[in-house]
C-alpha cells in the first residue's frame, strides 16, 4: 500500500468519540428552558395559522404565513437543544430531529384528529433525538414522557376550552427533562 493512500484513509476515517462530561442538571433545564421559550411563538404562531384557517371571521392572522413563522421556529428549537446540550455533530442530529418529528407529528396529527397533539408529539419525538442523551439516559422512557405529554394534550383538546392549550408547547420538552431525572435515579438507586 502506497504512503498516499494510507494517508488518505486516516484523514477520511473519523475520530474516536471523547468521552464527554455529563450534563449537569441545572445546564440540562437551562437548555430546556430556552428551547421552550423559543418554541412557544412559534407555537403560538402556528395555533394562531390554524385558527385562522378554519374561522370565517374576517381580520385575522394571514393562515399562510402564521403557519409558516411556527413551522419555521421548530429547527432553531433543535438547533438549541442540539449545541447547548453538547452534541458533537449537531447539524446531523438536528436533520434527524426535524425528520423524527415530522414522521411523527404528522401521522399523530391524523389519528387524533387535530394539530395541537401531533404538534406535541412531533416536537417532542425530535427533542428526544436533539437533547443529549448521556450515560443512564433511556431512549425508552423518553418516548413514554413524550407520549404521555401527547396524550394529555389530546384529553386536554378533547375536554377543556380553547384556553387550556396555550400551555401545551411546555409539555414536551419538560416530560423529557423529568424522564432524563426519573433514568439517573433509576441508575444510581441499582448501582449504589
Amino acid at each position: 500500500m502506497s504512503t498516499v493512500a494510507s494517508e488518505s484513509r486516516r484523514r477520511t476515517t473519523p475520530p474516536p468519540n471523547p468521552v464527554a462530561e455529563p450534563l449537569s442538571p441545572r445546564r440540562k433545564w437551562r437548555t430546556i428552558t430556552l428551547a421552550t421559550l423559543l418554541l412557544v411563538p412559534g407555537y403560538w404562531a402556528m395555533l394562531a395559522g390554524l385558527v385562522a384557517s378554519s374561522s370565517k371571521a374576517k381580520g385575522g392572522p394571514d393562515p399562510g404565513a402564521a403557519l409558516a413563522l411556527g413551522v419555521v421556529v421548530i429547527p432553531f428549537v433543535f438547533i438549541v437543544l442540539a449545541v447547548m446540550s453538547g452534541q458533537r455533530r449537531w447539524p446531523g442530529v438536528v436533520a434527524k430531529a426535524m425528520g423524527m418529528s415530522v414522521l411523527i407529528g404528522i401521522p399523530v396529527s391524523a389519528i387524533a384528529g387535530d394539530a395541537i397533539t401531533g404538534i406535541v408529539a412531533g416536537v417532542g419525538a425530535g427533542a428526544c433525538i436533539a437533547l443529549r442523551r448521556d450515560e443512564g439516559h433511556s431512549l425508552r422512557t423518553r418516548i413514554a414522557a413524550v407520549a404521555f405529554a401527547a396524550l394529555y394534550t389530546l384529553i386536554l383538546v378533547r375536554s377543556a376550552s380553547l384556553f387550556a392549550l396555550l400551555p401545551a408547547p411546555v409539555l414536551p420538552l419538560t416530560a423529557i427533562g423529568v424522564a432524563d431525572q426519573i433514568s439517573e435515579r433509576r441508575q444510581a438507586r441499582t448501582s449504589g
